[in-house]
């Protein structure tokens, strides 16, 4: 029995980049939960930084981005890449450790969101903003007292992860696959080991190791390879506002895992979220990118 080639079976390059958006959210999401448990040991920057460092580690081993050839305009790429890497993980885990995680988020949310706007081709502009209403139900930024410098630092995290995702689309095309990984990881690493390194590294152990290794996987070796590969199918408009799904994932899985009834307000955050993830689907398919 023959297999039908016809291409309505076949997902389209939208469609399989957003599949790859949303695996790498829960990537995330499962890394995060297995992190809550290393912040009273090595603080919530120590945590990022074992990620970060291990994720390098590993990268730099499996990729060898020595041997590939990459031109000096690739490589500066790479290397902005990394350094906004490390600056989203530690400046939102500063973030988190003086903001509710909510409201951490939906202002971290705003990098993204912002490059909606910015990219978007004509008509997708109701996608960010019905994405940020639902970011806003969903985190309800406006509830609980605000400490000034969690906010400067989430703003900060927002600024990296706009900068990310217009990096990593830079460099997902000028470089074959991962290989522009293998370049970026290793030096968020570093700059993650100057930051937290000098404090942390007296506080390992073997245990503490192994599970660095782990959570490098999680976070953010399988989902950043994942968002490199969706940005090369989907526009940076259509990509920043599926991340905006994030939250409604870990409302899902704080109901699921947590037992945390999560409101009306909530529930209409949900709904708008998840509609705009289906319209930046519709809409934010790229032309294909040749190989390099």
């Amino acid at each position: 029995m023959q297999l039908s080639s016809s291409s309505s079976t076949i997902p389209d390059g939208a469609s399989r980049g957003a599949v790859m958006a949303l695996a790498s959210m829960t990537s995330v999401q499962l890394g995060l939960a297995v992190s809550v448990g290393l912040f009273d040991r090595i603080g919530s920057e120590g945590a990022a930084w074992l990620r970060l460092a291990w994720a390098g580690v590993i990268l730099a081993v499996l990729v060898r981005p020595w041997r590939r050839g990459l031109s000096p305009a690739t490589l500066r790429a790479c290397v902005a890449l990394g350094v906004v890497t490390a600056g989203v993980t530690m400046l939102f885990m500063a973030a988190v450790a003086r903001l509710p995680l909510g409201t951490a988020s939906a202002l971290e949310f705003l990098g993204p969101l912002c490059v909606a706007v910015l990219r978007g081709r004509r008509g997708t502009w109701a996608w960010p903003a019905l994405a940020a209403a639902g970011v806003l139900l969903l985190t309800q930024p406006w509830s609980g007292e605000i400490d000034g410098r969690g906010v400067l630092y989430a703003l900060g995290a927002a600024c990296c992860w706009a900068g990310y995702i217009v990096l990593t689309q830079r460099v997902g095309d000028a470089a074959d696959g991962i290989v522009g990984l293998g370049v970026s990881m290793p030096v968020a690493g570093l700059v993650a080991t100057l930051v937290a390194g000098p404090a942390t590294i007296g506080h390992l152990d073997l245990e503490l190791l192994v599970v660095g290794v782990g959570l490098a996987v999680l976070v953010p070796v399988v989902p950043f390879a994942l968002e490199m590969l969706a940005l090369r199918r989907l526009t940076t408009a259509a990509f920043g506002t599926l991340m905006c799904l994030e939250p409604a994932i870990a409302l899902v899985v704080g109901l699921v895992v947590l037992d945390q009834v999560p409101d009306v307000g909530a529930v209409l955050g949900l709904a708008c979220v998840v509609a705009a993830g289906v319209g930046a689907t519709r809409s934010g398919g790229r032309a294909p990118v040749p190989s390099t």
